[in-house]
């Protein structure tokens, strides 16, 4: 298609017109070769959303998977970042690197900030020049929790916590550095793997007669393996389908709110487990990282672009008890 031509179709369209045709015109120039599968690359392969992604990738079969841990593609490292991309003709990078300590980026900024604020700028600068698509994990942490309905992307932000400054910062770059990405804003994400509030519940049900969980933080749990098949489900939406889904900013939970007590309950109640639980307040466990009080995640945006049907956040909890059963 020749500038001429594109010069032409533009001529006495209206302003919504225009942007349904850029949107025709950049999927005609961004497609995929045809017949040929997209190449996918996932950064932090070894945490809890990289590995749901390893488990799902055989059942995309027009997707070519390539994952790499830290040591493999350190984001942090600018050239590591330019070398993956100019040599492994990618579509689609999905960031699910991340220093995820939130109590240790208190006294180690310096080191959240390369991953989760520098890392990310380095990376998208490398997607724009080489053309992929970056998909950018961020946090509802972003958020201070002083508001008591859900947040949506144009909220004001303002992190209570260097985790949290360090998310907004790599956002940020993100943004300043391409126009071709997704950043999904999620919130207390657990799964079958490593390290989380899902897993520590269980742990500690097996050890202990009873267990005091906080009850004054709000916010929607979410199971990665559900975020893993809806990021998915995006992708293929945008660059197979051609569906026209604007780029940026979007939140993704489950459906619903609980505070962390509500989620252990509902951990232990699935599991068959009998530990008895005391509510009590975030003032009863002081922490040096001061954590929002509500931070749930308005999902409107995503479901009205994306029209992907979210679940609420008891069937993750279901979902996670079988899948972790099957194994």
């Amino acid at each position: 298609m020749t500038l001429p031509v594109v010069a032409k179709l533009y001529a006495n369209k209206t302003k919504i017109e225009r942007f349904s045709l850029s949107s025709c015109l950049h999927n005609y120039y961004f497609r995929p070769m045809k017949d040929a599968r997209l190449r996918i690359a996932v950064t932090g392969s070894s945490g809890q959303l990289g590995q749901e992604l390893q488990w799902l990738a055989p059942l995309y079969p027009d997707m070519e998977f390539t994952f790499f841990s830290k040591q493999d593609w350190d984001i942090a490292i600018e050239s590591v970042n330019e070398l993956q991309l100019s040599t492994s003709q990618l579509n689609v990078v999905i960031n699910c690197a991340a220093y995820t300590n939130v109590e240790k980026a208190e006294d180690d900024f310096e080191s959240a900030s390369a991953t989760n604020s520098k890392g990310p700028g380095y990376l998208a600068t490398a997607c724009k020049k080489h053309g992929a698509l970056l998909i950018h994990i961020s946090t509802d942490y972003v958020f201070d929790g002083h508001q008591h309905v859900p947040y949506i992307e144009e909220d004001s932000v303002n992190p209570m916590n260097m985790y949290g400054l360090s998310k907004l910062h790599g956002e940020q770059a993100v943004d300043a550095a391409t126009n071709r990405y997704y950043t999904i804003r999620t919130s207390w994400l657990y799964s079958r793997y490593g390290h989380n509030f899902y897993n520590t519940m269980l742990r500690l049900a097996d050890e202990r007669e009873s267990l005091r969980v906080v009850d004054d933080q709000i916010a929607s749990p979410t199971y990665a393996k559900f975020l893993a098949e809806d990021i998915l489900h995006l992708i293929r939406l945008k660059l197979l389908d051609f569906r026209p889904i604007p780029f940026g900013v979007y939140h993704y939970t489950q459906l619903g709110e609980t505070s962390w007590f509500g989620f252990a309950q509902e951990i232990m109640r699935i599991n068959q487990k009998t530990i008895q639980l005391e509510a009590v307040r975030s003032a009863e466990f002081p922490t040096k990282a001061k954590r929002p009080q509500y931070s749930k995640l308005s999902t409107r945006k995503w479901e009205e672009y994306t029209s992907i049907a979210l679940r609420t956040w008891q069937e993750g909890v279901e979902a996670c008890r079988l899948s972790s059963s099957s194994n």
